[in-house]
């Protein structure tokens, strides 16, 4: 794996990079930010790798789990009974582009219109290399100017290669852990058949962090659909018939 190893300050530069980036969709309000059971950033992999097909197998996955009626169950029965949730492409170490601004979903009709905004997105980046790193250090800096307040802070990673490009993303991890939050992984396989052992060891991290892997594109709906209930609900699934060879892994991180 080929890396160029970069001092810490620049997951930080990532950080302010990330809050900034969206500060004009944020949902701060003059009486404090709300309060909400998890704010999770999905992390969408748009690097050269993802052609359109594959690109829109992604896409349409994420717009399904939204309109699940599971995933809305999960997302009500938490304390609060709300969560709230942004998306972002990624691709190289400084290729990021915000394509869902913080939402809160509480309810079938927010979940709806969270799954419209996603499914008109257009994809923004094509290609630039292939970051985790860059995802997760950017993914860190977005909860800064999110408008809410939770116990749990999730970046989502999806994507189908490895870490090759910016720093090690293990230290990527590392800080974005240490500034308390949780990295989960949805490692797709169609490319790289080891690809869940790389989230496994270098990506995920934080208390309970799991991955989910994805055998196919084909079958990427079904596993983002299990990962978002076992992230929102803190539940964990068993693969369904439909998942075609799935397997779930889970880290204490």
């Amino acid at each position: 794996m080929s890396e160029q190893v970069r001092p810490s300050r620049r997951a930080f530069a990532a950080y302010a990079g990330g809050a900034l980036a969206i500060a004009g969709t944020s949902r701060l309000r003059a009486e404090g930010p709300q309060d909400v059971d998890l704010q999770l950033a999905l992390a969408v992999d748009a690097s050269g790798s993802v052609n359109a097909y594959r690109f829109e197998l992604q896409k349409q996955g994420y717009v399904a789990a939204f309109r699940d009626p599971q995933v809305l169950r999960a997302i009500t029965s938490g304390m609060l009974g709300s969560i709230a949730v942004m998306m972002y492409q990624w691709t190289g170490p400084r290729m990021q582009a915000v394509v869902a601004p913080w939402t809160k979903i509480d309810d079938k009709a927010s979940c709806e219109r969270f799954a419209a905004v996603i499914a008109e997105a257009p994809r923004r980046l094509f290609g630039g290399g292939t970051s985790i790193a860059g995802a997760v250090d950017y993914g860190a800096g977005v909860f800064a100017a999110s408008g809410y307040r939770s116990q749990r802070r999730v970046i989502d990673v999806s994507g189908d290669g490895a870490n090759t490009s910016g720093r090690p993303v293990s230290r990527a991890r590392d800080d974005a852990v240490a500034a308390g939050v949780t990295i989960n992984g949805l490692p797709i396989l169609a490319l790289e058949y080891d690809l869940d052992e790389h989230y496994k060891t270098d990506v995920i991290g934080g208390p309970g962090a799991f991955l989910v892997p994805a055998k196919s594109f084909e079958v990427f709906a079904e596993a983002v659909r299990r990962k978002l209930i076992q992230e929102i609900a803190g539940v964990e699934l068993s693969p369904s018939p439909r998942s075609h060879g799935e397997k779930a892994a889970r880290s204490a991180g």
